[in-house]
């Protein structure tokens, strides 16, 4: 099978890597009273410089060790905003983005997951450069991220109102996301009106879209006398051992009267997992909004509050899915700081870079901050975060200097 390739004018050009030198900046470096970190090497950093340098300044110490990517490059949209600009060329942004995709893979484990987002000017480009980079087969899903809940009257075309999340695993066959937590309003779906000992349960079909061609003619007698087949098109899901299993324990529901098809009672008590699986719609209900964003910016800055946030609601979900308390979350377009503030308040570690001079401006207070227990916005309620922890800043240096 052909490998997936894009091209571009100028690809065969590349920009060399000199990966320079992680100088730590003790001034700028934060950690609550008494909790200074003995061994810095694989602590929380804050780089300022060029990320494709401190990625490869990194790669000794991270190679492999990087459990989730998020990256939220610039869009290329032509815009300009007061942080940073957002119109380079197709071609050299597509080599911006090949350069960095391909430092990321490295730093990334082997259970390890990318999380790009991006909106459509440039999405269907980026997923096919990173089939290229990290094999079509590591396409995990493209999130789709409602961050505008109100319709643009002055749109000439149509409202833009999502951006893509675009998720690759480093290795599909290792990798597999943690699950959301089951809200109040899914267990409000699990009932108990025969009043079973086992607790809350719902109905479930006893049939398959799937199976082996030799059930279609399954049929099984359930005590009461009910004859049932899977309807035409598809397959038992149970044999019938277990559905005899499942009858004799009354975990069968015929209906209130008795006469409408079996289904099986799935109870709540006993499911296997703790959450349900990630859709690939997030609704700015669940997942946070540009608003909500804009408002968390304004909170640690109001005088002049980053551009383009992103909501913590929404890392918070990425970094959940993707990690477990003390993995590495590394987020080189570091931007307003937000993925490293979630990340810190879940009790991961964290490496972001940032080359602009917000980087100083707005990332450092906001991280002070949540060390210091002050930020009380965005996700700190929900995980009763009171602070704690810290981090290093680092600058780079050229390679031979110290």
């Amino acid at each position: 099978m052909d490998k997936p390739a894009l091209s571009w004018t100028s690809k065969s050009e590349r920009r060399p890597v000199a990966p320079g030198v992680l100088v730590e900046v003790p001034a700028l470096s934060y950690h609550a009273p008494g909790q200074e970190r003995a061994d810095r090497r694989l602590g929380n950093k804050l780089v300022f410089g060029d990320n494709l340098a401190a990625l490869a300044a990194l790669a000794p110490d991270y190679a492999g060790r990087v459990r989730c990517v998020f990256i939220d490059p610039p869009y290329n949209t032509g815009s300009a905003f007061a942080q940073y600009d957002d119109g380079l060329a197709h071609a050299r942004w597509l080599g911006l983005m090949r350069d960095r995709l391909e430092l990321l893979r490295v730093l990334l484990s082997e259970q390890g997951s990318l999380w790009i987002s991006i909106d459509d000017h440039e999405s269907h480009y980026l997923k096919v450069l990173c089939d290229e980079i990290f094999g079509r087969a590591n396409f995990v899903a493209n999130v789709v991220w409602q961050k505008k809940y109100t319709i643009a009257n002055d749109a000439r075309w149509l409202s833009d109102n999502h951006d893509h999340i675009l998720v690759y695993a480093k290795d599909k066959t290792q990798w597999r996301p943690n699950r959301l937590p089951r809200t109040e309003v899914m267990k409000a779906r699990y009932r108990n009106p025969d009043r079973h000992p086992k607790g809350p349960w719902k109905a479930t079909p006893l049939h398959a879209k799937s199976g082996s061609h030799g059930s279609r003619a399954f049929s099984f007698t359930f005590s009461n006398g009910v004859v049932w087949q899977p309807p035409a098109g598809t397959f038992p899901r149970f044999s019938s051992e277990t559905l005899r299993r499942l009858d004799q324990g009354g975990e069968i529901w015929f209906g209130k009267r008795g006469t409408t098809a079996p289904a099986r009672k799935t109870f709540l008590a006993e499911l296997a997992d703790a959450g349900t699986p990630s859709p690939t719609i997030w609704l700015h209900a669940e997942a946070g909004h540009n608003h909500e964003a804009r408002d968390e910016a304004r909170a640690v800055h109001p005088d002049q509050p980053f551009d383009t946030p992103k909501p913590e609601r929404l890392l918070h979900r990425i970094i959940h899915l993707a990690t477990a308390p003390g993995d590495i979350v590394l987020d080189c377009f570091a931007g307003s700081g937000t993925t490293g503030a979630v990340a810190h308040k879940m009790g991961r570690r964290w490496v972001m870079v940032e080359c602009g001079r917000h980087c100083e401006s707005h990332i450092v207070p906001r991280l002070r901050m949540v060390i210091d227990g002050r930020d009380q916005g965005g996700m700190s309620p929900a995980l009763a975060w009171k602070g704690g922890g810290g981090f290093d800043f680092y600058t780079l240096a050229a390679p031979g200097i110290s």
